[in-house]
């Protein structure tokens, strides 16, 4: 058969390709549209018929707005919403500001200061959690969203240091110094003309502080353990929590609306962001 003019052969090693990427494409997307499917669904065809596609006559939406009011799923994403924007403003703007210090800047004790904030990212959290739990009582910091803040903000820093110190070491110096010639001062030269040259980086460092941020359960789980926290929970919590609302029966219609809700975003993130997060790692992998 004649091949058609200006399409590819289909050699044996492409077909091999595709195959490979279709295959993982189904391992992908086919959670993702079961979980919406079985949101959508009552708890008894959830248990009846598990992996059957819903009925679209009897579509369940009111799992969703379920969740949000007896759920308490608007008070969980507003939680989640604030303490993510608070560390990603806070980590980015700390990492850049450090990571430009440790690049730019020659001083004794620069690269012990440097490997420091590396030794950060060896450390499992496990090995942490309880230290920083007693040291966080002590301080009067538990039950508390200011107290979550600073332990995600730290825990961040060093990955967000590490990014873009490599980052700032790319760019070329005779930026710098034509800006500091024309006039400018050190912390002018920062902000108006490094940092915005460091933008790849900027976003790569709020993606994956995002990432940490909105889907971590074992810190907060944590750290609003106590009385009175259950207005601070966010929404990881507040799905391990949706399962034992309505008198602790198990809704599940309403727990899998909530894992929607909770996913949502980050999908959101991933997909449209996605070229910011290989563009930003890949730029500060060489140093120039």
């Amino acid at each position: 058969m004649a091949e058609t003019a200006g399409q590819p052969r289909l050699t044996p090693g492409r077909f091999v390709v595709y195959t490979i990427l279709i295959a993982v494409f189904v391992a992908v997307a086919y959670p993702l549209l079961w979980l919406l499917g079985t949101s959508l669904k009552a708890d008894r065809d959830i248990f009846t018929n598990p992996f059957a596609p819903p009925d679209p006559a009897g579509l369940r939406w009111d799992n969703f707005s379920r969740a949000w009011t007896q759920g308490h799923f608007g008070d969980y994403f507003f939680n989640s919403v604030v303490l993510t924007i608070g560390a990603v403003v806070l980590t980015t703007l700390l990492s850049a500001m450090a990571a430009y210090a440790l690049s730019r800047f020659t001083f004794r004790g620069v690269r012990p200061m440097f490997f420091l904030f590396l030794a950060g990212l060896m450390l499992p959290l496990q090995q942490v959690i309880v230290p920083l739990f007693f040291q966080m009582r002590d301080l009067g910091l538990l039950n508390s969203r200011f107290g979550l803040l600073i332990v995600y903000v730290a825990l961040s820093l060093p990955f967000g240091i590490f990014v873009l110190t490599g980052f700032f070491k790319t760019q070329p110096a005779s930026i710098y110094e034509s800006a500091l010639i024309d006039g400018a001062g050190e912390l002018r030269a920062f902000w108006s003309v490094m940092l915005p040259m460091a933008r790849p980086g900027l976003i790569t460092v709020a993606i994956f502080t995002f990432l940490g941020t909105w889907n971590e359960f074992l810190i907060a789980f944590m750290f609003l353990s106590g009385q009175g926290s259950e207005n601070l929970r966010t929404l990881p919590l507040g799905l391990a929590n949706v399962t034992i609302t309505s008198q602790y029966r198990s809704d599940w219609g309403m727990a899998f609306a909530g894992l929607v809700i909770m996913l949502t975003p980050t999908l959101l993130v991933c997909v449209l962001l996605q070229r910011y997060i290989t563009k930003g790692l890949t730029a500060g992998a060489v140093k120039g």
